[in-house]
């Protein structure tokens, strides 16, 4: 669900009350939704929140706009959750969250790809988290994770900054950082942009995972946003036979 700066938290809510409503089967696929005015009074919300929630609802395949007959539920409406920024282990688990193993957690200087994803200064710090993913006691993904530099998520999204450094001086159990990050932004919009390209594992990787460096695997790159400014930029690889990833195809 793409959210920029300007788009407040209650049409955040308000999205996800329709969305709710679709897949409770108030509005169930093939229905017209009520007219603007209507909904707004029944939603007992403003109109120009109402119209910013259902383009979003538009963008993410929930509701198609027909001509002369309004706004319709899709046929095939993505399942709940789908909308929303989720931890790979989340996402990739199905009803069993994959278990986190940390690896490395550190502080880097930027590299080429932070430096792009990140827009990162050249003599910044950057956190820097490489875990695996396993279930039933088999590797499925490696991530690598970077957080923007702390200076600027103390500016930006302060409840970030803060898991953070809470989660790097604990000792509790190991999570993602997109883990962390979604925690901490109950009350922040997020959105996200991946990329996925075929690789082979390599020597490297597949010591890490247990499998042969000539492995191929499909390599996930992952930019979450708040508003405009990227906050964390992510590498996920997962090899052949790992838990399907789920993708959200829309029109």
């Amino acid at each position: 669900m793409a959210v920029s700066g300007q788009r407040r938290r209650p049409v955040v809510a308000l999205y996800e009350r329709i969305a709710d409503a679709v897949h409770e089967g108030t509005y169930p696929p093939g229905s017209t939704l009520p007219s603007e005015p209507k909904l707004a009074a029944e939603l007992g919300v403003s109109r120009p929140a109402l119209r910013e929630a259902l383009l979003l609802l538009q963008e993410d395949g929930v509701l198609t706009v027909r001509r002369g007959v309004g706004r319709t539920v899709n046929d095939r409406p993505p399942r709940r959750g789908f909308e929303q920024v989720q931890p790979l282990e989340e996402l990739i688990g199905g009803g069993a969250p994959l278990r986190v193993r940390a690896l490395l957690r550190t502080v880097e200087e930027p590299t080429d790809f932070t430096t792009q994803h990140l827009l990162t200064p050249a003599r910044a710090e950057l956190r820097f988290w490489e875990s695996v993913l396993s279930g039933e006691g088999t590797a499925a993904a490696l991530s690598h994770e970077w957080a923007a530099a702390d200076d600027l998520l103390d500016r930006v999204h302060p409840d970030f900054a803060r898991a953070l450094r809470e989660a790097d001086a604990d000792g509790r159990p190991a999570v993602s950082m997109l883990s962390v990050l979604v925690g901490a932004s109950r009350e922040t919009a997020l959105s996200a942009h991946s990329g996925i390209t075929a690789t082979l594992l390599g020597r490297r990787r597949g010591d890490q995972l247990g499998r042969p460096a000539d492995t191929p695997a499909v390599l996930v790159t992952q930019v979450v946003r708040v508003g405009e400014v990227p906050v964390l930029a992510a590498k996920h690889t997962l090899p052949t036979g790992a838990p399907a990833l789920p993708v959200l195809h829309s029109h």
